[in-house]
């Protein structure tokens, strides 16, 4: 018996948990006696490994389903992940794909349309279910692709939970403590799921090739019952962030230095989370295929869970979504000036800087202060401040935190510089008027205008009363919003500790806004999409970080961003591009250097960033915007599709054949670094950052021979042979419109 003991007696009493390793070990043994080897394959980490993968795989008589608490729920950021790769798959599997999630009425009345199984097996599953005792839904959800959803009302069947609980723990020796709702609400799904796999396959009179795919620890536990129950299911699990992960990180230790020590048993059950452990652990040991989303996130499953991943499978974008016909550049000047607006009211009677010259970075996401890496991001921006005082630098830096954090209303001396700019902006505008018709009454009488004569008393009076409204006896805020928090809130703690006060003689200026963007917003109107696409550079530091979406929608939108080698974005990155940097992504080592080191390298990034010219910006956010063919769905499909081949070969090897590869064959594709002039004055020909503009003209760059090149080095996305599903048709689009170069 393999005890995982929790660490603490208190741990112990309160879960009583342990795993029979010898149970899963004689599922394997099974597996293996039924030709369903549990064997390890290499890991694909490399896009051009899939070249040898196009054998077509029949997939009529196959049926997927793909399991989730984020499937038709917002609640994290696997919601994304389905909803955007939803047509992909649609188009691939046709009728026999099928979403199961849980039944939320809030979110069914605005999300789905519930229909009648088309599905004969599947129309006779859910009504023995339904008169079983349950309570199951079908219908469409509404986003691109239109998929099928199965919907499982975990609170209707709550009356079994006792009974499932007992079940699980003479079965699998898990035990789920009564407190932990989360854990009570995946025991119960879990068990639906399995109950629902295994009357479809009963149902069926001829049994077609089932595929599930499960994500997370939350619909874990349904794979770990259908491999229990000897279903005859092909599983895959995907892990997008291990749960002791999440934990450790937020708990400031040495998370990647000491992977190989952890007593992952005793600090689970430090933590509390044994139980959701054991369901997270059993799930991936379980599985035929074992994915996660990084290459990062790959290694910390293998010491975490024990197993390492079979395939790494990134997360994609609907780049469609993000593209904006070629107008990205226009769009950019366009946001940023309305980001400029909302800087002239902010820092009324202290805009002493030309806006013109002035670079916005900015970092978003969960206020996890640390794992985020706004700590990093802080202290980098005291020590840019400290660079540019010193090299006289006339360039000016506006760091925006957008954080959600406790608040209770808008800061009145923000909401008073807005009003302050719209009353000057007003002024400005009557003058002009008046100015204006006295010009246009002198030219019709055929006169030159006396420049004396064409501004009044009135109007100097005016504008001196414009001017003196101006006047601010205090420095422009930090944050935007009253916090409720404000003496212990980590980011405007570090701010006192630095310095970085807003003040005339700082070249870095700092605003937090502790609320998600809005349109509707008085303060700053402008949705998240706008925001990015206005500024000149995201900065995303992260320590713990398993994938990182936010430098991908940065990527796809053209804009630059800073990342690092512990996220899941930066590791794909750095891997399939020869100088990430020379195309805007610049990765910061968090892993192999110490905290003052890498700080000092994002000073360095940032001091570089901040010395290129507008022309060099504009060919790095060319240069930026065409890898995101590199995140398109279409893409990073193709490691699903790996997946579930590998998986189907696996669990039926009499009817799908796998033949794995040897990976030391594998060298993968990088994009070159590219062949005209650097993004960055510190690796150029001119010896000093302080050139002229004249010199940038001079400077060799072919914008169409480039992104020719580019488009060379990146083979063709996956195109999935179209079922007879009927979608609803998009006007906009044509059916066939993705066209890209061959492969080379």
């Amino acid at each position: 018996m393999l005890s995982f003991a929790c660490g603490s007696s208190s741990a112990v009493t309160s879960c009583c948990l342990v795993i029979d390793s010898r149970r899963w070990e004689r599922v394997a043994g099974e597996d293996a006696a039924a030709g369903m080897p549990l064997a390890r394959s290499f890991s694909v980490t490399s896009l051009s490994g899939l070249d040898e993968w196009d054998e077509e795989f029949d997939l009529d008589d196959a049926v997927l389903f793909e399991i989730a608490w984020e499937v038709a729920n917002k609640v994290g950021g696997i919601y994304t992940v389905i909803q955007t790769k939803a047509r992909l798959t649609c188009e691939e599997w046709g009728e026999n794909y099928f979403l199961v999630g849980p039944y939320m009425e809030s979110n069914v009345r605005t999300q789905v349309e519930l229909i009648e199984p088309t599905n004969a097996a599947l129309r006779r599953t859910i009504d023995k279910m339904n008169s079983s005792g349950c309570k199951v839904y079908f219908g469409r959800w509404l986003i691109e692709g239109s998929p099928y959803v199965i919907l499982l009302d975990v609170g209707f069947t709550a009356w079994s939970l006792d009974r499932w609980k007992s079940e699980l723990w003479e079965n699998c020796s898990i035990g789920v403590p009564w407190f932990d709702r989360e854990a009570n609400d995946a025991v119960l799904f879990g068990f639906l799921t399995a109950w629902l796999l295994g009357e479809y396959a009963a149902q069926c009179e001829d049994p077609p090739h089932i595929l599930a795919h499960f994500h997370e620890w939350l619909a874990g536990l349904g794979l770990v019952l259908c491999r229990q129950r000897q279903l005859p299911i092909a599983t895959i699990f995907t892990t997008h962030a291990t749960l002791l992960g999440r934990y450790l990180c937020a708990g400031n230790v040495d998370f990647y230095n000491n992977l190989a020590e952890f007593n992952v048993d005793k600090e689970a059950g430090d933590r509390q989370i044994y139980h959701r452990y054991c369901l997270e652990r059993a799930a991936a040991r379980c599985a035929h295929v074992f994915t996660t989303v990084s290459q990062i996130t790959a290694i910390e499953a293998e010491h975490l869970l024990k197993r390492k991943p079979d395939v790494v499978t990134p997360n994609g974008l609907n780049v469609k979504k993000f593209s904006a016909m070629h107008e990205f550049q226009n769009l950019h000047a366009q946001s940023k000036a309305r980001i400029q607006e909302f800087i002239r009211g902010h820092f009324y009677g202290h805009l002493d800087f030309n806006l013109d010259k002035t670079v916005f970075l900015f970092i978003a996401g969960r206020y996890e202060f640390s794992n985020k890496g706004a700590d990093i991001f802080l202290e980098a921006l005291a020590r840019l401040n400290y660079l540019l005082r010193v090299n006289h630098s006339e360039v000016t830096v506006v760091a925006f935190f957008i954080m959600p954090a406790r608040t209770n209303n808008f800061n009145v001396e923000t909401l008073k510089g807005q009003a302050v700019r719209k009353q000057l902006w007003d002024t400005a505008q009557t003058v002009k008027e008046r100015f204006g018709k006295k010009l246009y009454e002198s030219l019709l009488v055929g006169q030159l205008p006396e420049v004396s004569k064409m501004l009044d008393k009135e109007d100097f009076t005016m504008m001196k009363r414009a001017i003196f409204a101006t006047q601010r006896q205090c420095l422009p805020p930090i944050c935007t919003h009253n916090m409720l928090e404000d003496s212990t809130d980590p980011i405007l703690t570090c701010i006192r500790r630095i310095g970085l006060f807003n003040s005339s003689q700082d070249r870095v200026k700092v605003v937090f806004h502790p609320e998600f963007l809005s349109s509707t917003s008085p303060l700053l109107p402008m949705d998240y999409e706008e925001f990015v696409r206005g500024c000149h550079l995201g900065v995303f530091p992260s320590y713990y970080e398993p994938w990182g979406y936010t430098p991908a929608e940065c990527t796809v939108m053209g804009i630059p961003s800073v990342s690092t080698n512990l996220s899941g974005f930066g590791c794909f990155m750095e891997e399939h591009i020869a100088d990430p940097s020379a195309y805007g992504i610049y990765i910061l080592d968090r892993r192999y250097r110490s905290v003052d080191e890498s700080c000092n390298q994002l000073t360095s990034f940032l001091f570089q960033f901040c010395q290129q010219s507008r022309r060099q910006r504009i060919i790095q956010r060319n240069r930026t915007e065409r890898l995101s063919d590199l995140l398109d769905w279409r893409y990073l499909g193709r490691y699903y599709v790996s997946a579930r081949h590998m998986a189907l070969a696996k669990a039926f090897p009499d009817a799908y054949v796998y033949e794995p590869h040897d990976p030391t064959s594998t060298t993968g594709f990088r994009y070159p670094r590219p062949a005209s002039v650097p993004p960055s004055p510190a690796h150029s020909l001119h010896s000093s950052p302080h050139h002229s503009e004249a010199e940038d003209e001079d400077e060799r760059y072919d914008e169409e021979l480039e992104a020719e090149k580019d488009r060379m080095n990146i083979r063709q996305p996956y195109s999935a042979p179209h079922k007879n599903k009927s979608l609803p048709a998009d006007p906009a689009e044509p059916a066939d419109s993705v066209e890209l170069p061959e492969k080379n």
